[in-house]
């Protein structure tokens, strides 16, 4: 069976759908004390590692794929733009360290018997994040190049990538960087959803006052929603 470790775990993401998918969720790497509680709940099996910056790859139980969801507040269009000079999102370089190590470890244990058709694990490493990592970094974008010439490097080789024409990596459809930062909170609103997450008054007459000041006009579904909520007039035309 193909086994996973999850970096960076959350509430399980990975592990749920590698179990959907036929693969076992081995381990998992997070610090917060809640979702690890959840992740327990739901993988009794699988083993909770700690920290990150704290592990070594060699120590680890040995698996086929290495995922990870680093922290994004670095590179998102919402943060400071730190990029992977960031704190939080230059993590993902713990990422990479890991891979290496266990793969060296592999190596090692293989030796001079190591036949030809066999593959050193991890075989993949997946990373998930936001878009704006596609245009975070100078010149825009360097940070992804950064994180491809990263993983290519996993082998231990020395790697230069060319970077795009236009130097703009493209999203799905076709999509720019560009457009990737013009995104809104109405595009992830849910139609249904239950009223102990709905924010109170205050808050949602907050947000609209907030918007205000800035000069920024929200979406009108979302504006909507949040008079509804507020006790406010539908428009404030």
């Amino acid at each position: 069976m193909i086994r996973l470790g999850s970096l960076f775990d959350g509430i399980g993401g990975f592990p749920l759908a590698a179990e959907k998918n036929g693969i076992c969720p081995v381990w998992a790497s997070e610090i917060e004390r809640f979702p690890v509680e959840v992740t327990k709940y739901h993988f009794p099996q699988m083993r909770h590692m700690g920290d990150i910056t704290k592990l070594k790859g060699e120590n680890l139980p040995v698996v086929d794929i290495i995922a990870g969801g680093s922290p994004c507040q670095d590179l998102s269009v919402a943060g400071r733009r730190e990029g992977l000079d960031g704190e939080r999102s230059g993590l993902f370089l713990e990422q990479v360290r890991l891979v290496k190590e266990m793969r060296r470890q592999e190596e090692r244990r293989m030796g001079s018997g190591r036949r030809a058709d066999q593959l050193v694990r991890p075989r993949y490493m997946v990373w998930e994040n936001v878009p704006g990592a596609f245009s975070s970094g100078e010149p825009k974008g360097a940070d992804f190049h950064t994180v491809l010439e990263e993983v290519c490097r996993i082998p231990e080789e020395s790697v230069s990538l060319p970077r795009p024409p236009g130097g703009y990596w493209m999203l799905n459809f076709g999509e720019s960087p560009r457009d990737a930062e013009e995104s809104s909170l109405s595009q992830i609103l849910e139609a249904t959803v239950p009223e102990k997450y709905y924010l109170s008054p205050k808050a949602c007459g907050g947000i609209i006052r907030r918007s205000g000041n800035r000069g920024k006009k929200l979406p009108e579904i979302l504006e909507r929603a949040l008079r509804l909520q507020a006790g406010l007039p539908e428009s404030s035309d």
